[in-house]
């Protein structure tokens, strides 16, 4: 805010105004990874246009979003040529090869991990390159590349594919069964930029779900063993009306991700599934920050032990243990105030206390499960933070949640980033 004023100021003592002169050229400068092309690429500013304050505050904002970047800032000098001027953008840039990692724990002695190894600026074009090893019961593996700017200022391409293996419960009338459960995908998705804060994402996912018996309950009704293939639309909408500065953030964000499932079984039919992600997020004086997370989702309401939306630690109860129950619909809030009590050059300690709660309704209920205690959760709880701030999302957090509702456990979360 502060250069947009000075360069106001500067084009006033020159006689004009922002909007009526000619830019001679864009530069980059402070990048190292990051290609020249790729900034001038993605920026919406170009030679040959009238100098515009707005277009200049939008690229910044862009340009603080992408990965590779920390922080990015501009400057306005006069060309060679009168009525002219060359525009600066400045790029302090991040460490973008990242490791990163997720480790929970509950008191019923479950132990489970996931790490991995991201690129987020692969060949200076802040293409992101990663795959992960998940430990939970059984082995689990990933890989995926995302490239947003593929072929365009706003048109991109995303590969994932993922082979999950789980211990999964599964809930019946007469008692709970574990079930080994993998889960093999291929995704591609097509990414498109309407503009600077909105983002459409439209693929085509091809999965097949393996379910095994283990122990426990029995049903007549529900098979021991299950392998169906199946094949789901996926559209994503995102809102991003986020300001970054550095550890802090404000403003207010939607995704909206909603999918058709197809299924060649009748065990496993057909079913729609949609939610969405609000946030919210204040500045609290100089340190201080508060963060909400809000999450609605609704699926076909099918009478089904494999109810699509689950109560882990990982997702979004912390401490609640892993994958201890399953619904057709959730409420899930989230709410934290985060507070920095260290801030160096490249290091900060941020600490937090949470309330995470949330409320589910049961396969083939109704609404009124929502108001039902079995299925309400709230786990107040602490956590803290370290940061580095010229590594991209180096957030090393532990939280520790604490249940207050009917039949609640405790537990301890490790990651890498911010829950939400």
């Amino acid at each position: 805010m502060n250069r947009i004023i000075i360069v106001f100021l500067f084009a006033l003592s020159t006689g004009s105004v922002l909007g009526q002169d000619i830019i001679a050229d864009i530069k980059v400068q402070g990048n190292k990874r990051t290609k020249t092309a790729f900034i001038k690429k993605i920026a919406r500013l170009k030679a040959g246009m009238e100098l515009d304050s707005s277009l200049i505050a939008e690229d910044i904002y862009r340009l603080k979003r992408l990965p590779s970047v920390s922080h990015a800032y501009f400057q306005v000098f006069p060309a060679n040529e009168e009525g002219s001027y060359n525009v600066f953008y400045g790029i302090e840039e991040n460490f973008t090869l990242i490791p990163f990692a997720s480790v929970y724990t509950s008191n019923n002695d479950e132990f489970a991990f996931r790490i991995g190894l991201q690129e987020f600026n692969v060949l200076g074009n802040n293409i992101t390159l990663g795959g992960f090893y998940q430990k939970d019961i059984f082995d689990s593996f990933g890989a995926h590349i995302r490239a947003p700017y593929l072929f365009s200022n706003k048109l991109g391409l995303a590969f994932n594919y993922q082979d999950l293996t789980t211990q999964e419960p599964v809930f019946l009338e007469n008692g709970t069964a574990d079930y080994r459960y993998n889960n093999e995908s291929f995704e591609v998705l097509g990414l498109y930029e309407l503009n600077f804060r909105n983002r459409l994402e439209l693929g085509l996912n091809f999965f097949t779900e393996d379910y095994t018996y283990l122990f426990g309950s029995t049903d007549p009704s529900v098979p021991q063993a299950l392998n169906v293939n199946k094949y789901l639309y996926k559209f994503i909408y995102n809102h991003d009306a986020i300001e970054y500065y550095y550890q802090y953030l404000s403003g207010f964000k939607s995704s909206l991700n909603f999918q058709y499932v197809h299924s060649t079984s009748q065990q496993l039919p057909d079913f729609v599934i949609g939610f969405n992600d609000f946030s919210y997020f204040a500045r609290i004086g100089q340190k201080g920050n508060w963060a909400n997370r809000l999450r609605l989702g609704l699926s076909s309401n099918m009478d089904t032990p494999f109810a699509p939306f689950a109560v882990d630690n990982n997702l979004n109860i912390r401490g609640v243990g892993n994958s201890i129950d399953r619904g057709t619909a959730a409420i899930v809030l989230n709410t934290e105030y985060r507070h920095t009590l260290i801030d160096k050059d490249w290091f900060v300690l941020q600490s937090n206390v949470f309330i995470d709660g949330g409320t589910w309704r049961n396969p083939g209920g109704d609404f009124s499960d929502f108001g039902d205690n079995q299925n309400l959760r709230v786990y107040p709880g602490i956590g803290i933070r370290f940061i580095h701030k010229r590594i991209f999302n180096a957030i090393f957090r532990i939280d520790y949640g604490h249940g207050i509702t009917q039949d609640a456990t405790k537990g301890i979360v490790f990651g890498i980033g911010q829950y939400f």
